[in-house]
């Protein structure tokens, strides 16, 4: 694990309980691991611990563990985990935290996997206020302004003398504002001596953490508590009306540190970003943007309105409009949609086009080249220049198998063609427009694949004699319009 950015000494252990039910989330995935801002509780909770250097970083896991173990192995290699196979409380969470960490002396910090705002940093805190007040214990606390459902921090000529659970604690305890955030810091000797005191006389029958507190003071051991202002970070999640809540102010905090660093968002309610998302100075979203997984903006892109955008690399000055995208890359001054479908694999160059009602999928666009409109594009190398007219199909799978094709520079194919894979169209090719594309079109060459055109004289009047088509065909003079004439003779 990395050192801490300041000289705060690595602690011995960091325990962190992941065991209960989270029955109240009625899931069948497991509390911690549904998302905050794109990223499992879970995953805050060993970031936040991991930021104290600890020896040994221990997660207590219990309810849905296997669930919970194989997001771990994922996280870290240098964790390890210990099992609370009943629910007996957070003290005997605790002690089955310990129970692999005979003879480890030094600071043991306790905190809970459920609280996603909690800080690296501000644990840190907590450490250096329990070093520097010499305490045998210190509790995390905040104030609110309903404390309903909270441990209340019970103080007497301000010193902390213990915490009474909501539902043990008199009307007069009920009036404190001060909770307990669940998150300590301990010697290791008074954590064992006082584990070792917990009974189970409370309203739940369970051993209470909170009760070492009591046990310390009685002890005259030193007590303390680091009174945090930020009450976010104190915050659990118990069900889904609170991991709304939570997912709320994640994205407020996140968008408000955007917009400081220079990033314009038309309107922030309506813009999701999750915390892993990076974006560069001047970049500006639309509403009804989402970006999500390792996204980055480059300088001075343009994205949406109504864009998603998960794990794609979007380069500068680029612009992104009404587009889904997952898994690609587009190019610095890159233009892409409305209504574009970026499937796994697209890379698009610099200055190149994915227009209106396009899907490409697994798809090298290159500099300057262009698809823009009603294209499916799947398995194709497309190189600088080259200009995909609308309607046509990249046929890329025969039913069994998918197969590549290649449209070679500065190459042009018409619209309404269908290219069947694995075919190659030259440098400075053209496909003419409806033509369906079976073998090889050389470099400079003209590809025709489409049956002649037939006209059949007559044929409205004497099929169709009362049809508006029958009536407008015999008001028309019959000749060649204008404008057809005048883009003959330019072609010409």
């Amino acid at each position: 694990m990395s050192a801490p950015d300041n000289d705060l000494a690595q602690v011995a252990a960091v325990v962190v309980l992941a065991a209960g039910g989270g029955t109240r989330m009625k899931s069948k995935t497991s509390k911690l691991l549904h998302e905050v801002a794109g990223k499992p509780m879970l995953s805050y909770a060993v970031s936040a611990a991991a930021a104290l250097d600890p020896e040994h970083l221990v997660v207590v896991v219990g309810h849905q563990r296997e669930q919970v173990v194989e997001h771990l192995e994922r996280l870290s290699e240098q964790l390890t985990t210990a099992v609370q196979d009943q629910q007996l409380g957070t003290g005997h969470a605790v002690a089955c935290g310990l129970a692999g960490l005979e003879g480890v002396e030094g600071d043991i910090v306790v905190t809970y996997a459920d609280v996603p705002l909690l800080a690296g940093d501000t644990l840190r805190q907590l450490v250096a206020v329990h070093r520097g007040r010499h305490n045998a214990v210190t509790v995390m606390t905040a104030r609110v302004a309903d404390p309903t459902g909270y441990g209340r921090i019970v103080r007497e000529n301000d010193a902390v003398i213990g915490i009474v659970e909501d539902r043990d604690a008199t009307e007069e305890q009920r009036s404190i504002t001060e909770i307990n955030s669940g998150i300590y810091v301990f010697d290791a000797a008074t954590l064992r001596e006082g584990l070792a005191s917990l009974t189970t006389d409370n309203d739940q029958g369970e051993m209470y953490l909170t009760d070492i507190v009591k046990f310390c003071h009685d002890r005259s051991q030193k007590v303390g508590a680091h009174l945090v202002e930020d009450v976010w970070q104190t915050e659990g999640v118990n069900d889904r009306i609170q991991l709304a809540r939570m997912n709320q102010e994640m994205q407020r905090r996140i968008r408000d540190a955007w917009m400081l660093k220079g990033v314009t968002m038309v309107d922030p309610a309506s813009t999701f970003i999750d915390v892993d998302v990076d974006l560069a100075q001047d970049v500006v979203l639309h509403p009804g943007v989402i970006l999500q997984g390792a996204t980055t903006i480059g300088e001075g892109a343009i994205i949406g309105p109504s864009t998603t955008l998960m794990d794609v690399e979007v380069g500068a000055n680029a612009e992104v409009i009404r587009t889904h995208g997952s898994f690609a890359v587009i190019g610095e001054g890159a233009t892409v949609g409305p209504f574009a479908y970026l499937r796994p694999g697209t890379i698009l160059g610099a200055n190149g086009k994915i227009g209106t009602f396009v899907e490409t999928k697994n798809a090298q666009i290159a500099d300057g080249a262009k698809v823009p409109h009603l294209a499916y594009v799947g398995d194709a190398i497309i190189d600088e220049q080259a200009n995909i007219g609308a309607g046509t199909i990249f046929a890329n799978y025969d039913g069994v198998h998918k197969s590549k094709t290649h449209v070679g520079k500065a190459a042009f194919v018409g619209s309404n063609s269908v290219l069947v894979a694995p075919v190659d169209v030259g440098a400075g090719a053209l496909v003419a427009a409806g033509s369906t594309i079976t073998d090889d079109v050389p470099a400079g060459t003209l590809g025709v694949a489409r049956g002649r055109q037939r006209n059949v004289e007559g044929w409205v009047a004497k099929a169709r004699p009362e049809s508006k088509q029958a009536a407008a065909a015999a008001e028309s003079d019959g000749n060649v319009h204008p404008a057809v004439i005048e883009s003959r003779e330019k072609k010409a």
